[in-house]
């Protein structure tokens, strides 16, 4: 697969996630509270499924998990709101299957991709655990939000949501500047800024309250 295929997808992927971010910030900004509008989730879906290709053709397994594990709450979260019904059957279908497909597929061709994910000899071990760590973290935050949001039957973004947020990041800016992942680096680079604003944010309707 020619590099620039590879990047591009990566970015386009990251475009999308600091498009969203930036949505949520302002929406946030414009009402001085936190807030998760529609919008936030359902390019969250689109950014996810793109990050997750980014990863299997980066042969980078702790990507590959990331997505994994927050791809199928932000389908929840876009339910919660009620939008879910008004995405046409066939991209439902679509969103559901390709995923799960790609993993069937690693799992069963004849290239051994799942080793090749798993032993990748470019990664040392010590940063293969930061990576898988660092992703594991980040992705929590998409578990503690969905179970917030599953008691108060609402979409929400607490505030553990961003403090796990910027912690996370920070960690995954690391494994990308040891991994000279320009993709990573500057996604985390530039999310890192919002997170730490909406943490601010949050610590002012909190005093205000």
């Amino acid at each position: 697969m020619p590099e620039w295929v590879i990047y591009s997808t990566g970015f386009a992927a990251q475009a999308m996630f600091s498009m969203r971010t930036i949505y949520q910030w302002l929406a946030s900004e414009r009402i001085k509270k936190v807030i998760a509008p529609r919008f936030f989730w359902q390019i969250s879906l689109f950014a996810s499924f793109l990050l997750f290709v980014y990863g299997y053709m980066r042969e980078d397994f702790a990507i590959i998990l990331g997505q994994t594990l927050t791809y199928f709450i932000y389908i929840r979260n876009i339910q919660l709101i009620g939008s879910w019904k008004k995405f046409p059957p066939l991209s439902r279908y679509f969103f559901f299957a390709i995923p799960l497909l790609i993993v069937f597929y690693s799992a069963t061709n004849d290239q051994n991709d799942i080793e090749k994910l798993l032993i990748n000899h470019n990664i040392p071990t010590w940063l293969f655990i930061l990576g898988m760590f660092a992703h594991v973290l980040f992705t929590f935050r998409f578990i503690y939000q969905w179970i917030c949001s599953e008691q108060k039957k609402i979409s929400v973004l607490p505030m553990g949501f961003w403090l796990i947020s910027l912690s996370g990041s920070l960690l995954i800016l690391t494994y990308g500047i040891f991994r000279k992942d320009p993709v990573l680096i500057a996604g985390h680079l530039f999310g890192s800024i919002f997170y730490i604003r909406n943490l601010i944010l949050l610590n002012r309707n909190d005093q205000d309250n």
